[in-house]
């Protein structure tokens, strides 16, 4: 399986990315925070700004307009790396670890 680098920018944050993984996931496991929230490519949450590389999708139509296509727009939560990328994201940071002693999410609301 390929693994492609790519930067996130202004940030100048980098990590890799398995071709069968989408940047998101791929982000996030390198510790590397995209926002997001529907993770199915329709809330658009996610979208950034490819400057340089290849993705394809893992649904046949993102919620992106053909337009925003053409300019580069891309949903890293169904994008996957084809090539070495280049993304501009201005929300992008570090994923803060949780203190130590903190209670785990159960989902439960008491």
């Amino acid at each position: 399986m390929a693994v492609f680098p790519v930067l996130v920018q202004p940030a100048g944050l980098r990590f890799d990315a398995d071709e069968g993984t989408s940047v998101l996931l791929a982000a996030q496991a390198a510790g590397i925070k995209l926002p997001s929230s529907c993770r199915n490519g329709t809330c658009r949450a996610c979208m950034c700004l490819m400057l340089e590389g290849t993705v394809v999708y893992s649904i046949e139509w993102p919620g992106l307009s053909r337009d925003e296509k053409e300019e580069g727009w891309i949903l890293p939560c169904v994008a996957r790396a084809a090539s070495a990328l280049e993304i501009q994201n201005l929300q992008a940071g570090t994923l803060e670890t949780a203190p130590v002693g903190a209670r785990p999410l159960t989902g439960a609301r008491r």
